[in-house]
């Protein structure tokens, strides 16, 4: 219990407290209305030390000015900082002399738990500015890896001669220079990163410090030794120095209260003991003591207590104890309202006190750079500050930035993905004497120069040289051109390879079960040629942007004619004969399935009739054989082939009202006929022929019996995948009932993505940050861009795409919805462009090819 409490003036307690870390709100104290009269000016130091001035009543309480600055701030999570005041010599002082200080208060387990950007930045100022005090101590490497992820927040990629310059004009640590060194090696590696990724990074790395957001008060214990007591999200620490030496958690303390300068901690008694333990601690004063004890209240009811505790009934007659109790929202609380909505959204960007040439930084070159430069000042308006000395305004409405900024988020996967083969693949050959030295020298020979090529142009300052964005995608096509001539032969000899060598077929099938090797090895080959294809969907949509007098637009559709005659031939080529050796793993029973001519039309499942009744198969199309198999029970899941018709001579008959089997059709070849149906009837159109029957799958393919567990990669984590892959294009058709063409695997090379999204389940609350990678039909989750391997997958094919309803209660802006049966995923983009770009290619995977083409421009726009 506390001691009885006397009321104090304003002053008083702004006088009294000599830890910074000490509240100035008087959150006990709740005021009907706020106070009129006569107003008064009281400066409050932010965050980056810039000084602002705020009008308050005289007699207004703390929660008025803590509103007043997070309305200025424009702050919504302000429930996690407060105003503190620090007065060294005692000495009263009055108002209009005081400076207080806007600081974190309430430092969360997660940043995660963080819903908005600029809070999570204001946590970053908080960090940057312990670190500069001593308050957050760690050794040498985490401090450089910390302000590394600092200096790239606020001048972007490293450049060295201007990082030691920022170096030399920035003091971010105490004994900096001896870390100057290790701070640029760090900031080497976060080429590409934004701001507000450099901020969650940092609080990434801080959070998993002892010291953060850790404030020592000073105490002794029982026998005289000195201590200092701190307290947390998780409850009262114990250090020596800054050794945590103790600590007790919010679970084992019964009661907190303070005598005099005695801090007293009763615990609960333990489960086989009925003694209870009572901890003292004894405080430089009671003021000290009384300080701490408000605190550690505070700390209590805002991350343990669902809602704001209400205050005892006043007695009569006689008050004992303090009457201070917690007032204001919970952290359940605060993440309720943010999750539902409760607040205008508005986005922003910041613009930094430091010259920071874009706030999207193109991973592959430093001409995007300029290219950025000329389309800010092009089009956006000059900004205004709104607060402190950084400021925020929206993100710029012009299509060629967004264009520009898909290109910088594609090809961080870009660069990831020729990293499976230049380091995983080869570092994996080369513990393992399978593979001939000629081979390996023409696999890592012609990937190793593509992928060090986007750093090489870094080193390179010959950014006048491409002043537009047409001209940038030219001379990255041009330079992956020159090194495409030889592709076709390393895909050839590769798989000529394992045709030879058992051996080395057995570790490029154990390779393909790695986590890193999300993809079927030689897709991995293929990607120069697909970013290739990504480069002319850019000039294609840069055409469609500019209008026939812009500067722009002859070379992109120049641009466009070359690159388009040059890839379009040899795609279609080495798609067919990489569809080819997928296909052969997946199947057996068939020992001649990659033989010259032959060519891939289609995959999918269908209902084969049978002396059992309606039975489900998987076929497979091409140009001159049709085989129909089933899933094996074996352990690598593969198809087996149970049968071959040629299509040369085939006949194609209706058969609904002979067989009485609904929407089922005769396949009759020279030597065997086979009677199959589809699942459902949602289709439209005349059928002509075995071929179109294929092509026009139902929109709705699924049946009831499957269920969404029987799925490994649905939902689940790639950690639990058989040791045959089970997320393949061909067991999710299987799984879901549905078809895939090669004209839908051509789109889906076109339509490859990747960005960041916010995911929300069906039956949750919170928003969770994810770099999303969207290829192959399927969507790929990561935490950050940086992480070698994806989290989980979601496969695509049988998803319906449409925005959430009114009755949804979403209420948020740029949102999408995924479905499939009982599964449900929202998704949310940061622009409109993105929102559009977003549900462009997911349509491709959850929309059958025979329907793309007619999609209108409207059509693909009115989300």
């Amino acid at each position: 219990m506390g001691e009885v409490e006397q009321r104090t003036t304003a002053g008083s307690r702004l006088g009294v407290q000599e830890n910074a870390g000490i509240s100035t709100l008087e959150h006990g104290q709740k005021m009907p209305t706020t106070p009129t009269g006569k107003l008064i000016s009281i400066k409050v130091q932010m965050l980056d030390d810039a000084q602002e001035a705020f009008e308050v009543p005289q007699r207004a309480p703390g929660k008025v000015l803590l509103d007043a600055v997070c309305t200025h701030l424009n702050l919504v999570e302000g429930d996690y900082f407060g105003l503190e005041y620090l007065d060294h010599k005692k000495i009263m002082v009055w108002p209009k002399h005081v400076i207080l200080k806007f600081v974190v208060k309430f430092f969360p387990p997660d940043h995660a738990q963080l819903q908005e950007e600029l809070t999570r930045y204001l946590f970053a100022l908080q960090v940057k500015q312990d670190l500069a005090q001593g308050r957050l101590t760690c050794n040498d490497t985490s401090a450089a890896l910390l302000i590394s992820h600092i200096v790239q927040s606020e001048i972007g990629d490293f450049d060295e001669t201007i990082d030691r310059e920022h170096l030399a004009k920035n003091k971010y640590i105490p004994q900096q220079e001896a870390l100057e060194d290790k701070i640029m090696e760090f900031h080497r590696n976060h080429i590409g990163q934004t701001p507000a990724e450099s901020d969650f990074q940092l609080l990434e790395i801080a959070r998993r410090l002892e010291m953060y957001g850790i404030r020592l008060h000073p105490a002794k214990d029982r026998e005289g030794t000195k201590i200092n007591l701190a307290v947390a999200h998780t409850g009262i620490l114990v250090f020596q120095g800054h050794t945590k030496i103790n600590a007790f958690n919010w679970a084992k303390v019964r009661k907190l209260s303070f005598k005099r300068k005695r801090f007293l901690i009763k615990l609960r008694p333990d489960a086989n003991s009925s003694f209870q333990d009572t901890l003292e601690f004894l405080m430089a004063s009671r003021d000290f003591c009384k300080a701490f004890w408000k605190i550690c209240v505070e700390h209590h009811a805002f991350f343990r207590l669902f809602e704001e505790p209400k205050p005892k009934p006043k007695p009569v007659l006689f008050t004992r104890g303090s009457s201070f109790r917690f007032s204001g929202r919970t952290q359940k609380q605060v993440l309720d309202y943010v999750k539902e909505g409760g607040h205008k959204k508005v986005q922003f960007e910041r613009l930094e006190r430091v010259v920071f040439a874009t706030t999207i930084k193109i991973i592959c070159s430093v001409y995007f750079l300029r290219v950025f430069l000329g389309l800010m000042h092009a089009h956006s308006a000059q900004p205004k500050p709104m607060f402190l000395s950084f400021c925020f305004q929206r993100f710029p409405t012009d299509k060629a930035y967004f264009i520009a900024k898909e290109v910088s988020t594609t090809e961080r996967t870009y660069l990831k993905d020729l990293e499976v083969i230049t380091s995983w693949f080869q570092s994996t050959v080369s513990k393992e004497d399978c593979m001939p030295e000629a081979l390996k020298n023409l696999i890592f020979s012609n990937f190793e120069p593509l992928h060090k090529f986007p750093h090489q142009l870094f080193k390179g300052n010959r950014a006048a040289a491409c002043p537009v964005v047409s001209s940038f995608v030219c001379f990255l096509i041009n330079q992956l051109t020159v090194h495409l001539r030889k592709h076709t032969e390393v895909l050839v000899e590769l798989e000529n390879g394992i045709k030879n060598s058992r051996k080395l077929e057995t570790l490029c099938r154990d390779f393909e079960l790695q986590k890193v090797c999300y993809l079927p090895l030689n897709t991995f080959l293929l990607r120069p040629l697909h970013r290739l294809m990504h480069y002319k969907q850019i000039m294609e949509r840069l055409c469609k942007h500019y209008p026939p007098n812009h500067v722009d637009f002859r070379d992109s559709k120049r641009d466009l004619k070359i690159q388009t005659n040059t890839t379009q031939s040899f795609m279609l080529k080495m798609e067919n004969f990489q569809k080819l050796h997928e296909l052969k793993k997946d199947l057996i029973g068939i020992d001649n399935l990659v033989i010259p001519g032959r060519e891939f039309i289609r995959l999918g499942s269908l209902s084969k009739l049978s002396g059992k009744g309606l039975q489900q198969r998987m076929f497979f199309l091409f140009n001159d054989v049709l085989l129909y198999t089933s899933r094996g029970l074996t352990a690598s899941n593969q198809f087996k082939v149970h049968g071959q018709l040629p299509l040369y001579g085939m006949m194609i008959e209706e058969s609904e009202e002979e067989w009485g089997v609904p929407h089922c059709f005769t396949l009759r070849g020279q030597h065997q006929s086979i009677v199959v149906a589809f699942v459902s009837s949602t289709r439209g159109g005349k059928r002509d022929g075995f071929s179109l029957h294929f092509i026009e799958s139902p929109e709705e393919s699924t049946v009831d019996q499957e269920s969404e567990d029987d799925l490994n990669a649905s939902r689940t984590s790639l950690e639990r995948q058989a040791p045959h892959r089970g997320n393949t294009t061909v067991h999710v058709c299987w799984h879901r009932n549905t078809s895939v063409s090669m004209v839908d695997f051509s789109i889906a090379v076109e339509n490859q993505l990747s960005g960041n999204l916010l995911r929300k389940f069906k039956n949750s609350n919170g928003w969770q940050k994810l770099w999303v990678v969207f290829t192959n039909f399927c969507m790929f989750f990561y935490k950050s861009h940086q992480d070698n391997h994806p989290l989980a997958s979601l496969p695509l094919l049988g998803y319906s795409l449409t925005i959430p309803s009114e009755s949804e209660n979403i209420h948020k802006d740029y949102v999408f919805k995924l479905h499939f049966k009982s599964h449900v995923y929202y998704f949310r983009a940061e622009s409109e462009y993105t929102f559009e770009r977003w549900m462009e290619v997911i349509r491709s995977a959850t929309s059958p090819a025979s329907r793309i083409h007619v999609l209108s421009h409207e059509e693909s726009h009115a989300y």
